[in-house]
Parts: C-alpha cells; structure tokens; sequence
C-alpha cells in the first residue's frame, strides 16, 4: 500500500527512516533539518507503519536493523555508516567532507556505527514516544 505522502515526493527527495525514541536519532534528524537547505529529506521512525512498510518494500529485516536507513525511492538504499555518509555528502558546508570515509570499507565504519548504536540509549537516553515535529516542519514527517 502506497501512501499519499509517498506519493508527493519530489524525484530529488529522500526517506531517512530513524529510531523515533533515540535521544541521539531526534538529534541526528534536527541536524538534517537545519542544514537541508535543498528540501531534500522526508523523515518517518523505524517504529511506525509507514517505516516498518519501506523497510518491509526493501526486504529489510527491522529485527536487525534498529537505526538509520535512507531510502533514495526508486534508485537504492543505503544502511548505518552508509546511510549517514550518504546523507552528509548532501548537506552544505563542510559536511561533504565526509565523502572521504566512504573510502574506508563499510565492515569497517560499521563497527563503530554498530558500537554507537548499541550505546545510544545509555549515553544520550530514551523518549517514551516519537518527537512531534513544530507545525512549519510537520511536512517533512511521512508518518504524521
């Protein structure tokens, strides 16, 4: 089943799935939004229907995949270390610098992508419940 908000994306646009209750995550997310001056990125929680519906899509086993996915509709797809060297290398300024690290191998960026993600409740905490976006930014969540 195909969303209506799906649906209203721009060709250029890009899905970041992300652990609505991570502390670090919603960090991550508000990171994107004041730098993402081209209105590149949607964002939807691993956590709700739309999420656990593209990760579904794309055979993505949400049992093992707890952190950020972005999701480039109709081209690719792009998991943990890859996923946020993906998103910076889109984001103005220095943060396409990153773009360096993608030349050392995942296997490699992933351990400490997985060791910060096994360690993100403990060190930044837990929500009980999804942000809630401010009004002029609440189009920018898929899953309101």
């Amino acid at each position: 089943m195909k969303t209506s908000a799906l649906r209203t994306l721009k060709e250029e646009q890009q899905i970041v799935l992300f652990d609505g209750v991570c502390n670090l995550c919603s960090g991550g997310v508000q990171f994107i939004l004041k730098r993402d001056r081209k209105d590149l990125f949607r964002f939807a929680s691993l956590q709700s229907e739309l999420g656990q519906q593209l990760l579904a899509e794309r055979q993505i086993d949400p049992k093992t995949t707890d952190s950020m996915v972005l999701i480039q509709p109709g081209k690719a797809f792009y998991l943990r270390s890859d996923a946020a060297l993906t998103i910076g290398k889109q984001l103005p300024g220095i943060w396409g610098l990153l773009a360096v690290f993608q030349w050392v191998p995942s296997s490699i960026r992933d351990i400490v992508y997985d060791f910060m993600a096994r360690n993100r409740y403990r060190w930044f905490g837990k929500k009980e419940s999804c942000m809630i976006p401010t009004p002029e930014l609440k189009s920018k969540f898929l899953d309101l």
